[in-house]
């Protein structure tokens, strides 16, 4: 399966990250090692020792969490392009975006960097400002997702955040009608209302501050035209030009993750094996969810890179 085949190389949302994220890569690996003391050269600061060891509180922390999850995603790309490994298309969940549009060829690891650790800032900010929160509902179809959102909104903010599975939608706007959603959600038969562990209402209008100022760092950008196809999950497509994925970035912060439209866009395409690269199984978990007949696995460390290229080497 290398080298052209029909593979989808996805990358992971915030809330993978967990101390020890990366530590195996770099400690075994050139080529991760390499991406590791660039993003500290980068930034300015020992982002390694913090993915490597924590303390966890600071990795949670969205201004060093999504910088932390680019640089282990695209430690477990290069892993796997050393051994041969190229995707048909690339897609990431949020923040993983960014380690798709390196992975596509349209961002330079550093530039990437740059970005993410502005996006966090802007996000951290934001929700700093207003009383924002998300929660996950489980159980329940999208669409009668959408209808208890509109029903439980009031004159609040609430917006459906990401569409991560035919059984989980999170719904994110603030503090009270996320309240309500939660309890209007067990009425209607939702088999968990789970209020999440977030700094924020990310991916709902309490973002659009962020979203209109991250417009102007991406205008600065240097975006190139992606090498190789990318599904942007904002608009569950292909964003092809420059121009496009900077704006499908810049809507990403205040707009719902369309996951499994971007999913479903991919398998369309002809791609049904899946190889999550950074930490974690989270979208193993989704795209298995998804469609059954993807054959997912995921890459986070030697161990996991040595079963997946077992596997699939030709």
């Amino acid at each position: 399966m290398s080298n052209g085949s029909k593979l989808a190389f996805v990358f992971s949302p915030q809330g993978s990250q967990t101390p020890g994220m990366g530590k195996d890569l770099y400690d075994n690996l050139s080529v991760c090692r390499e991406v590791f003391d660039r993003a500290n050269d980068t930034l300015g600061f020992d982002l390694s020792s913090i993915c490597f060891s924590g303390p966890e509180e600071e990795l949670r922390n969205t201004e060093i969490a999504q910088p932390a999850l680019l640089t282990t995603s695209v430690a477990a790309l290069r892993a796997l392009q050393a051994e041969g490994f190229s995707p048909s298309v690339v897609a990431g969940h949020s923040v993983g975006e960014y380690a798709a549009l390196v992975a596509a060829g349209a961002l330079d690891f550093e530039d990437a960097l740059r970005l993410v650790r502005r996006r966090g800032q802007l996000m951290s900010e934001a929700g700093a400002r207003t009383d924002g929160t998300m929660a996950a509902i489980i159980g329940l179809p999208s669409s009668e997702v959408e209808k208890l959102v509109a029903d439980a909104a009031g004159t609040e903010v609430l917006d459906v955040a990401n569409y991560n599975s035919p059984e989980q939608t999170v719904i994110s706007g603030q503090r009270s009608a996320i309240d309500r959603a939660c309890e209007l959600a067990k009425e209607r038969g939702a088999k968990r209302a789970l209020p999440l562990n977030v700094s924020g209402a990310f991916h709902s209008r309490l973002m659009a501050p962020a979203a209109e100022q991250m417009e102007q760092e991406l205008a600065k950008a240097n975006v190139k035209t992606p090498e190789t196809p990318i599904v942007a999950n904002v608009v569950a497509d292909f964003v092809t030009s420059p121009d496009e994925i900077r704006g499908a970035l810049a809507r990403q912060l205040a707009g719902s993750v369309r996951w499994v439209e971007s999913v479903r866009k991919i398998t369309d395409s002809g791609c049904k094996t899946f190889v999550e690269a950074g930490i974690g199984k989270a979208l193993v978990g989704m795209v298995s969810r998804i469609d059954g007949e993807i054959e997912a696995s995921a890459v986070s460390d030697c161990a996991s890179l040595k079963v997946f290229a077992e596997a699939h080497r030709e």
